[in-house]
């Protein structure tokens, strides 16, 4: 049968899983998988895995539980391995790997900050600023055939919100960095220009997350800092 992987940990991590359950429906037996190094959380793997409610409680509260008492890799939802012998085989052959990476998030939490603002309100501070982008505009609405300066305004409106973007995402960045252990930014969204998660000593989240309100403080009220966490460090397995 098939092994589904909940994360996993060094060999002297307490392991504690009374009281809880795997995924699947009746709730898999959690078991532990041991080199002379390193342990996985597993349980046996459903024929029908999908990412029901159940299922989803059932795999955080495992991670919520090992992460509480000591560092530990957690697996996102889903992860199935062909059958105990072959994860076990993966613990051995990554060993050192899995032991920097253990190393590098001992005592760690993950925050991810998603930064938004309203379009109306960037588009007014740009028209306000720039003397092409009010020029452009006034041709337009006093002449609607004019395509070429219709064009022209477009594209600019385009780059300079993408540029202000970037300015405000690369400094928000950049004053939390400090604060925190690393980084990870990923791909801005429709909603979002800046997507980035932190790996944070959980002793300093609750500095992190002063320095986010901070920050949101310093953005003003045009700018939406969403802040998730804490988490389990997925970003930086």
């Amino acid at each position: 049968m098939s092994t589904y992987v909940y994360a996993i940990t060094p060999v002297d991590h307490p392991l504690r899983l009374d009281g809880l359950h795997g995924v699947g429906e009746p709730a898999g037996e959690l078991r532990v998988l041991k080199t002379r190094e390193l342990g996985a959380v597993v349980s046996d793997a459903p024929e029908d895995l999908r990412a029901k409610r159940r299922d989803l409680i059932a795999h955080q509260s495992v991670l919520s539980r090992l992460l509480d008492e000591g560092a530990t890799l957690p697996m996102r939802f889903g992860l199935v391995g062909p059958d105990d012998d072959r994860v076990l085989a993966a613990l051995e052959e990554r060993r050192a790997e899995y032991g920097e990476r253990l190393k590098e998030i001992a005592g760690c939490v993950e925050y991810h900050l998603k930064v938004s603002r309203d379009e109306s309100d960037m588009l007014r501070e740009i028209v306000s600023e720039s003397d092409e982008v009010r020029r452009l505009n006034e041709i337009t609405r006093e002449r609607p055939d004019a395509q070429e300066e219709r064009l022209r305004l477009g594209e600019l409106l385009s780059h300079e919100v993408r540029q202000r973007q970037d300015d405000v995402a690369n400094g928000i960045v950049a004053r939390l960095a400090p604060t925190g252990l690393g980084h990870r930014v990923g791909a801005a969204t429709s909603s979002h220009f800046l997507n980035v998660s932190f790996l944070v000593k959980r002793a300093d989240a609750t500095s992190f997350a002063q320095a986010v309100d901070e920050e949101a403080e310093q953005q003003g009220p045009g700018y939406v800092l969403s802040l998730h966490g804490p988490l389990p460090p997925y970003s930086f397995v």
